[in-house]
């Protein structure tokens, strides 16, 4: 019900809707309307409440599907858009509409996450209003081996749409884009597969957009940034930067589809931060600790590391950059 109420809200044009009549219309009480209304202001909608009626508070730089999907130029991506205000965590809801047929292409919004997932388990700090959090659904034709290869790609994309901004890219493997060595964006790659075809991939992406250095918690300051501080501490419009990932996003995906990852690999390695530096790796799989040179990715995206004791392939893990002696 809550949804239905939070519809019509949505397709109001910024008309105030009587209360009333969403009561009639839905055969429930005004108390009931009312209680529904307060839920959606509990879980961050803005909605303006008159004797009128209701609306949502139309800020230009919330992340509504038809203000995203105005001029959207893609033929997949974005062509299906579902909002939510709040959620724990939209690969959470993106990998339940996979299981439940999604198409190729569907992107769960929101404005705030309490539990967004980074990788290896870490919490993404995504404040109300300041990021873009964003899943989508694909559904490509290839093996299981390839799906993280969808990481990179992802960061590819976001790295494209920030040179449209004039914002400066650089990609820490496997898919970190950071700042000074600061971390600004994050994604997550889950998927469901058979032995041989791939069912579905869910790509989670957080983009720390319009948070000011101050504005980070204590615990992390020191390792994050936004996309506000390389824009030389002035707001990004959220919604035009969405709209230009998604576009970028799409053509990388289409070329993957009909070409594989050969053209997404060498844009990798365009925008990477990671090859030919020194670094401390802890393996995803053991716990163990190594250091070396990054010397190169494979076909595969794994991360090739020159040690004392000869080569090594990192297929997953945490790797930090260090600092020269």
């Amino acid at each position: 019900m809550r949804d239905k109420i939070f519809d019509m809200l949505k397709k109001s044009d910024g008309e105030f809707v009587s209360g009333e009549d969403m009561a009639t219309k839905l055969n429930i009480t005004r108390a009931g309307v009312w209680k529904h209304i307060k839920k959606l202001r509990d879980n961050g909608l803005d909605i303006i409440g008159k004797k009128n009626g209701y609306k949502i508070n139309d800020s230009p730089d919330l992340l509504q599907p038809e203000k995203i999907q105005k001029n959207l130029n893609t033929k997949i991506i974005g062509k299906n858009i579902f909002y939510r205000p709040k959620v724990d965590s939209t690969n959470n809801i993106a990998k339940k509409m996979a299981r439940e047929n999604a198409v190729d292409g569907t992107v769960i919004i929101a404005e705030e996450q309490t539990n967004g997932k980074g990788r290896l388990e870490r919490n993404f700090y995504s404040p109300k209003e300041k990021c873009i959090l964003f899943s989508v659904i694909l559904r490509p034709k290839c093996f299981p081996k390839d799906a993280p290869k969808f990481t990179l790609l992802a960061a590819v994309a976001v790295a494209r749409a920030m040179e449209k901004f004039n914002l400066h890219a650089e990609i820490k493997w496997p898919n970190d884009i950071v700042h000074d060595g600061r971390k600004i964006v994050g994604i997550l790659t889950e998927l469901a597969a058979e032995v041989d075809f791939v069912k579905w991939i869910v790509v989670g992406v957080g983009i720390n957009v319009n948070i000011k250095p101050e504005d980070f918690p204590e615990d992390i300051k020191n390792i994050a940034s936004s996309l506000y501080e390389i824009n030389g501490k002035k707001n990004l419009s959220r919604v035009d930067f969405f709209q230009t990932l998604l576009e970028e996003f799409e053509k990388i995906y289409l070329s993957a589809n009909e070409n594989g990852f050969g053209e997404i690999l060498n844009l990798w390695k365009k925008y990477n931060v990671t090859l030919g530096k020194n670094i401390k790796v802890i393996s995803a799989d053991t716990g163990d600790v190594f250091f070396g040179k990054a010397i190169d990715i494979d076909s595969d995206g794994a991360l090739i590391v020159e040690t004392e004791n000869g080569r090594q392939t990192v297929y997953a893990g945490d790797v930090s950059i260090r600092k020269a002696d």
